[in-house]
């Protein structure tokens, strides 16, 4: 089998915030979800689904797919996961092991992965090892609001539908505050602050914050690879430390775990290099005993990458669902939780092919 095409389908997408309240909201003030869709097809007649990172970049790795990363495989065969990988790594790595570059890869990585099981014909999950019988408990990642009153109408809103655990993405306490109030004592609460802080004022922040229970503080120190520092701040405050979105490659978060940085590592399959590349985290955090958390504020390929994934993992952690409704489905019935837990599509492959209508609609 051989590869014949690679096309990148570059996509914009209106959303709800589910608040009426618009305007800037800070870090997370997006416009539409932007997707990177990489399609895969070959001499076989087999098309597999890849989907690279691309918030707020989408053109720039749009482009990285097409002239950086598509003429590497064209000919090759897809099912040599491995061996690409390690080729396309070795061969980009003067435009960066992270970012922009490691998003292409990453793409192009699920796609691969995509190919092989339905030239196996089996779903993912069987390719990696797992029977796909694991419910995975899901958490809300709510939005940024900025407002008290808007986290918590989305804390309630939350639990109403079953959710047992919200993390917020504020960084202020009233915030974190109003959340606490409106979801009870039983809720699990986890902060997002999107590295913002030095290492003095997370220190701050996080003890101040600590007063309502979190159940972790996700990346609160920039840069987001200043591992000793967020050892210091776990060390000093007691207080669970979850980081990873922003880390790219096994080598950074194997840095990560050997400074005892995080409690709580978090990749993202989009991100990191693909499915390979988790693969190699999710060992390296089974050997220092570090739990995973899949970083997956995703709606295309890139999520059910995730639930397939999240079945191969001795334990699996929780899956991340944000807290968002975009305008239309790629995956109906995919996105949201069943009492509380994720399943996993069982076709070959990823298990559900995107609807073309949807992809001509939104299309760029």
């Amino acid at each position: 089998m051989k590869i014949t095409n690679v096309e990148v389908i570059e996509l914009e997408m209106p959303f709800d915030r589910g608040v009426s309240k618009q305007g800037e909201v800070g870090f997370l003030n997006w416009g539409k979800l932007d997707f990177c869709l990489i399609k895969v097809e070959t001499d076989a007649g087999i098309t597999g689904w890849g989907d690279a990172f691309s918030f707020q970049c989408r053109r720039a790795v749009a482009e990285a797919v097409k002239h950086m990363v598509a003429p590497r495989v064209i000919g090759r065969d897809p099912r040599d996961i491995a061996r690409i990988s390690h080729d396309l790594q070795r061969a980009l790595h003067i435009f960066g092991r992270y970012g922009i570059t490691m998003f292409a890869i990453s793409g192009m990585d699920i796609a691969l992965w995509d190919i092989a099981s339905k030239a196996a014909g089996i779903p993912l999950y069987q390719m990696l090892g797992a029977s796909g019988d694991t419910k995975v408990p899901a958490y809300a990642s709510l939005f940024r609001y900025e407002d008290p009153e808007l986290v918590a109408d989305r804390v309630n809103h939350a639990t109403s539908l079953g959710y047992g655990l919200a993390k917020l993405h504020e960084i202020a306490v009233p915030e974190v505050r109003a959340a606490r109030e409106a979801g009870g004592e039983d809720l699990k609460i986890m902060v997002d602050t999107n590295c913002p802080w030095t290492p003095e004022k997370a220190r701050e922040m996080t003890l101040a914050f600590a007063e309502y229970d979190l159940h972790w503080i996700e990346e609160p120190i920039n840069p987001p690879e200043d591992f000793r520092a967020l050892a210091q701040l776990r060390e000093d405050t007691g207080v669970a430390v979850a980081a990873g979105e922003n880390a790219c490659t096994g080598f950074e978060f194997r840095n990560m775990l050997e400074a005892g940085a995080v409690d709580y590592a978090q990749p993202s399959v989009t991100k990191v290099g693909g499915i390979t590349e988790f693969r190699k985290v999710a060992a390296l955090c089974e050997s220092f005993g570090v739990q995973i958390m899949p970083h997956s504020p995703y709606f295309g390929p890139g999520f059910l990458a995730t639930l397939h994934l999240a079945q191969a993992l001795p334990n699996p952690g929780l899956i991340e669902r944000i807290f968002i409704t975009p305008e239309a489905d790629f995956y109906p019935g995919v996105y949201d939780p069943v009492d509380g837990v994720f399943g996993v599509p069982s076709g070959p492959g990823l298990g559900i092919e995107p609807d073309p209508d949807l992809i001509k609609t939104y299309r760029v």
